[in-house]
This record gives C-alpha cells, sequence and structure tokens, in this order.
C-alpha cells in the first residue's frame, strides 16, 4: 500500500488533537507525519516533535489536514496547496468559496474530484444534519429545513471547556462566552449579523444550500450553546415534496452510512450527547411525523462535534482522495 506524507496544522487546538487520534485509530497509511504548531513553541505528542508554521514546511508533504484558525487557513493554506499538498481544511475560511468543494463524504463525495489543491469542511453543525437528511432528501426532495440546535462547548475551543469546568466548580468568571455557561443557556454562537441572525446560523443555511446543490431550498436556524463539554444536539423539522412516514424515515435511516438510528420511546431511548461522545455515528431518534403539515418530519440528531463535526469528517474527506 502505497504511503503518504500527511501534515496537521493546528496541532495544539482540540479539532488538530483530535484529527491526530483518528489518523492513527484507522491506520492511515502514513509514511511522514508532521504536526505544526502556528505558535511556533516547542512540544511533541508521542515522539512528534511540533514544528514552526513556514513556508518550507510543506514541501514534499502530500495531504494537509488543516485546522488553525480562520485567519491563519486565509494566509497558509494556499501556500500549502502551492507546494503541492492537497488541503483540507477544517476552518470557515474557503467554505463558500465557489472554486473550493465543500464536502461530507455521505453527502456529496462527488465534489471531492472538483478541487484544485483545497477542499473545505463544513461547520460542524451543517455536517451531523446533512448526514441525516441527504438520505431522506435523496427519496423525497426537502423543500424546507428549521433546525434549532443545541451545541457543546467544545465546538468553541479548550479554553471553552475550561470555563465550563471552572465554572460548575465554583468559579464563575465569565471570558470565553458572552454569559455565564454553567446552568445556562446561550442563544447565540458567534457574531450577529444585519439579518438578526448569527454567523453561525447562516453558514448552516448557506453550506446546506451550496452542498445539496440547490439554492431555492429554504434553511433556518437557531443555534444556542448548552452547558454539555461534548457532543452537538440538533432539532430539525423538514418539509418533502411528497409525505416520508415514520416508519420509512427508519426504514431509509437504518441503511443509510454513517448513521445509527436509536428510537424506542417505550424504553426511553433517544440520542443523547453521551452517547455520541468518542463515537464516529451520527445518532438520529425522535422521528416522528410533523402534526402541523401534511408532509413534515421531526428528527432529533446528535453527534460528537470533534469528530464526525470536523475531525473525523477531514480524515475521511482523504481517505476518499488516496482511495481514488
Amino acid at each position: 500500500m502505497k504511503k503518504y506524507n500527511v501534515a496537521i496544522l493546528g496541532i495544539r487546538g482540540v479539532v488538530g488533537q483530535c484529527m491526530y487520534r483518528i489518523v492513527k485509530e484507522r491506520k492511515f497509511p502514513v509514511n511522514k507525519l508532521v504536526l505544526i504548531s502556528p505558535s511556533g513553541t516547542g512540544g511533541e505528542l508521542e515522539g512528534h516533535k511540533y514544528v514552526p508554521l513556514t513556508k518550507e514546511v510543506f514541501n514534499g508533504v502530500d495531504i494537509v489536514l488543516s485546522s488553525p484558525g480562520a485567519e491563519i487557513s486565509k494566509q497558509w493554506v494556499p501556500v500549502a496547496a502551492k507546494a503541492g499538498a492537497i488541503v483540507i481544511d477544517n476552518t470557515s475560511a474557503f467554505r463558500m468559496d465557489p472554486d473550493v468543494p465543500l464536502v461530507v463524504p455521505e453527502v456529496n463525495p462527488e465534489d471531492i474530484k472538483k478541487h484544485e489543491g483545497i477542499i473545505a469542511n463544513p461547520n460542524c453543525s451543517t455536517i451531523q444534519m446533512l448526514v441525516a437528511l441527504k438520505p431522506l432528501h435523496d427519496y423525497s426532495k426537502i423543500k424546507r429545513i428549521v433546525v434549532s440546535t443545541y451545541q457543546a462547548v467544545s465546538g468553541a475551543g479548550a479554553e471553552a471547556v475550561d470555563e465550563l469546568e471552572k465554572q460548575l466548580s465554583g468559579h464563575m468568571a465569565v471570558k470565553k462566552f458572552q454569559h455565564q455557561i454553567a446552568h445556562n443557556v446561550i442563544p447565540q454562537i458567534d457574531v450577529f449579523l444585519d439579518n438578526h441572525y448569527t454567523k453561525e446560523e447562516m453558514k448552516m443555511v448557506n453550506e446546506t444550500r451550496k452542498m445539496l446543490h440547490d439554492l431555492h431550498i429554504q434553511v433556518t436556524a437557531t443555534c444556542v450553546r448548552v452547558p454539555v463539554k461534548n457532543g452537538h444536539s440538533e432539532s430539525v423539522n423538514i418539509e418533502t415534496e411528497k409525505k416520508i412516514t415514520r416508519a420509512k424515515a427508519i426504514e431509509i435511516l437504518s441503511k443509510a452510512p454513517g448513521i445509527k438510528v436509536v428510537d424506542d420511546i417505550k424504553t426511553s431511548k433517544y440520542p443523547l450527547p453521551l452517547m455520541a461522545d468518542g463515537k464516529d455515528e451520527t445518532f438520529v431518534g425522535r422521528i416522528r411525523e410533523d402534526i402541523s403539515i401534511p408532509n413534515g418530519l421531526n428528527l432529533w440528531v446528535v453527534s460528537d462535534n470533534l469528530r464526525k463535526g470536523a475531525a473525523l469528517n477531514a480524515v475521511q474527506i482523504a481517505e476518499i482522495l488516496i482511495k481514488n
């Protein structure tokens, strides 16, 4: 089997660390592994020393798994691509660039071949939603999506997790979020825009349209931060062209890649963040027909936002690249 020189850009972040673990877990065929720290300070991980971010560091690298923050990606991802690497970038820097494919392997793997050196990883919330919705969309076209997210603090980075843990232990200083997160929910993720939606909410709207290749699909989102360490949850309501019954939805989703249906209300079995933590699947439950419209369906969707919502999705894209 051919092996590849792989770099992880942003190794100190929670997603970079998760990328490293998943590359090892899935036995990705690595010849040489380069761990790049944009801060340039020393460190190592299991014998792999961190190297500073320079132009020369990408020489000879085949694949870059990138999650250093959008501003660093904007500057350095084109440098890596120019050096001959294929970059799979987890930041928002290139997601809506018309020349950069935005990919979830279970949703639009065919778009990978359109890359010109850069492939974008979608927002974590969009990834898990579309993993659940694409099989249903293939059966009956989705006309409208209404989604409310319940997003874990790990989506905001290691400092956010630390802030929650400190607040739960009685140290109530607020630094990372707009308000105290312990014992609270915050209906704001990222900054507000002129239309009163947040950037996070509009990411879900725009990324969904791009990946489903449908600029007319109607999407509205409300994104909320909750005091959960890891694992995003979503309440998703869809309206389809033809009716999808609960039984048909369960049949479709049970056969779909990357999905595990957990739906037994008699025994209180439904997806939970604790269930998804450390898992690769997207969990779907509370599947029920919307009683307010003829062709509506409600779903509860939960996934590990650091794995499928970020690191795993990037590695899966790399696996398709080397397979093809």
